[in-house]
């Protein structure tokens, strides 16, 4: 062999090590890894088992009960799952005469069409209410108040005089 090719070697030798030198720096080597590479590279005991602990997906149902729980969302779901329901509480006929108007500071207030039904769904509250504490017990319902419809003022107008006006005309 002549001097010039152990030349031409060396200098693609160098050349190779050039390169492999550059991918070494750009994409580095097994022992200068970056802290996010050895965070990854840290394996939990049993993180890597096929059927270890939490490695099984969880029912939709499951994640978003764990959501509304943690987020305290449970009892306006409840509450509004009652309204949406007021059928199946009270029955179908009661619920053709009468609907949950809203709940505030505990207090369910249904609105019924006639004092008539307001005074039989009093008589009533005993069942409602087992029926909703049941079903609902994170809606947070002490009491019911049922209310009549709403009658006009007879306090103003032309023809309005002082004294007792009308009572119960309207039920």
């Amino acid at each position: 062999m002549s001097a010039g090719t152990t030349g031409e070697g060396d200098e693609e030798q160098s050349e190779s090590r050039s390169v492999y030198l550059r991918f070494r720096r750009v994409f580095g080597d097994g022992m200068s890894r970056s802290s996010d590479a050895r965070k990854r590279a840290k394996r939990e005991p049993g993180s890597s088992a096929p059927f270890g602990r939490g490695r099984d997906p969880e029912d939709l149902g499951s994640v978003f009960d764990s959501l509304t729980n943690r987020m305290g969302w449970n009892s306006p779901l409840a509450q509004s799952e009652l309204m949406a329901s007021w059928t199946e509480i009270a029955g179908a006929e009661t619920a053709e005469h009468s609907s949950p108007v809203g709940i505030e500071e505990g207090v369910l207030t249904v609105k019924c069409d006639s004092t008539a039904w307001a005074t039989q769904l009093r008589l009533m509250r005993v069942q409602l209410m087992t029926s909703i504490a049941t079903r609902y017990p994170d809606a947070g319902i002490q009491t019911l108040r049922f209310e009549g419809p709403g009658a006009p003022s007879w306090k103003r107008g032309p023809r309005s005089i002082p004294g007792r006006g009308p009572r119960d005309t309207y039920g």
